[in-house]
């Protein structure tokens, strides 16, 4: 019987953003045929929508970089009751997932910054952007890489939950 690969210990997948820079540029130095997507968001309250999205991403290239908006970040973007959950407890959740091969995270209102330091191959949003409307694509393919829209799952979605539950108390 074949053993079994074991899946990463999702703490090994959480990165700074500079140690993030160093082990992407490290593994495109090791291979040619390593293809980087990123994407973003606050990914406060993980529904199936985001594992289909985020499983779609994956298919876009070799490995796959989450950046979380801090918690600061998505208080300005959602206001003051959210995140729900913390940066840490977002980023322990996400690196739990098999699709998800590095997780970071970024504070500024936009990734841009972010996306310029990684060097991406592929950046990638929800189906709900119009390419021209992702933070960094046009960056990314001016040296040469690709933007995507992906697929959007109508009807799920955190606010919706978090309505949902406030409405059961």
């Amino acid at each position: 019987m074949k053993p079994v690969a074991r899946p990463r210990a999702p703490g090994s997948k959480i990165l700074s953003p500079d140690e993030l820079a160093q082990e992407l540029k490290k593994l495109k130095q090791s291979s040619d045929s390593s293809e980087v997507v990123f994407t973003n968001g606050c990914f406060d309250i993980l529904h199936p929508g985001h594992v289909t999205y985020l499983n779609q991403a994956r298919e876009e290239g070799s490995h796959l970089v989450v950046a979380l908006n801090s918690d600061e970040s998505v208080r300005k973007q959602k206001g003051p009751s959210r995140p729900v959950n913390s940066l840490e407890d977002r980023q322990t959740v996400m690196a739990g997932l098999e699709c998800v091969d590095f997780v970071t995270f970024f504070a500024e209102d936009t990734p841009l910054e972010l996306i310029q330091k990684l060097h991406p191959d592929v950046v990638v949003k929800g189906g709900d952007w119009k390419i021209d409307q992702i933070v960094g694509a046009k960056e990314v393919m001016a040296w040469g890489g690709r933007a995507k829209s992906l697929g959007f799952v109508d009807g799920k979605s955190t606010t919706r939950i978090i309505e949902k539950a406030s409405k059961n108390h």
